[in-house]
């Protein structure tokens, strides 16, 4: 095992404890895939390749350190790019639908063969844009995507009224500090939640999930 896949799933077990045994292999498989597809076409930028579990895999999973979605949700990746943080999410929720969609046909490409290889069967992708996508979602992901107020226009009468979470149904977001200034003031249909309070490693100090509720 090469010492960054090794170094990453160590990342990942201290972070998530008690993993089974089908998503720690699965889990592991990510970084020969996307080395192998970011070779052949540039989904993560290729000096960052090396940091796939810091940098994107937990990432994602900060998702999952909020909430956990219910078997029979169906949420949306909004420019999922390469697979983040669709992906890594549907790893760890295996009863909930994923569809993650991207408008670089490329990429949609990268997402289907990897969601092949892992025998993800609740995925699938879409060379689309948001507006395109008719939903309803429960939820729709997205990271580093554009502005809050942006994603909120492109993603307008998306969600699902039925509830069927512990949370309501709206947005979540993996943001930077910028974050801070995106969100309204006194509006409480925002949240806004520091990763590291999730994570002790250094890199998330200035990553911000933001939930938006529909």
């Amino acid at each position: 095992m090469q010492t960054e896949q090794k170094e990453g799933m160590e990342l990942i077990r201290k972070n998530f404890p008690g993993l089974d045994k089908v998503k720690s292999e699965q889990f592991e498989q990510l970084f020969p895939l996307y080395s192998d597809w970011n070779s052949k076409i540039n989904v993560i930028s290729r000096k960052d390749i090396g940091n796939l579990y810091l940098h994107h895999v937990l990432h994602s999973l900060a998702i999952a350190r909020f909430m956990q979605f219910a078997p029979g949700s169906v949420v949306m990746d909004l420019g999922s790019g390469g697979g983040f943080p669709g992906i890594p999410l549907a790893i760890m929720f295996p009863e909930t639908q994923f569809h993650l969609v991207d408008s670089i046909g490329k990429k949609t490409l990268v997402i289907t063969e990897v969601a092949k290889a892992l025998d993800l069967q609740n995925v699938r992708s879409a060379w689309a844009r948001a507006e395109a996508c008719r939903g309803p979602y429960d939820f729709i992901v997205c990271r580093a995507v554009s502005s809050i107020d942006e994603i909120m226009k492109w993603t307008a009468g998306k969600i699902s009224k039925k509830q069927r979470n512990k949370i309501p149904n709206g947005l979540i977001l993996l943001k930077g500090s910028e974050a801070v200034a995106e969100i309204p003031k006194n509006n409480k249909k925002f949240e806004l939640h520091a990763i590291d309070k999730w994570y002790d490693e250094d890199w998330f100090k200035t990553k911000k999930l933001v939930y938006v509720k529909a």
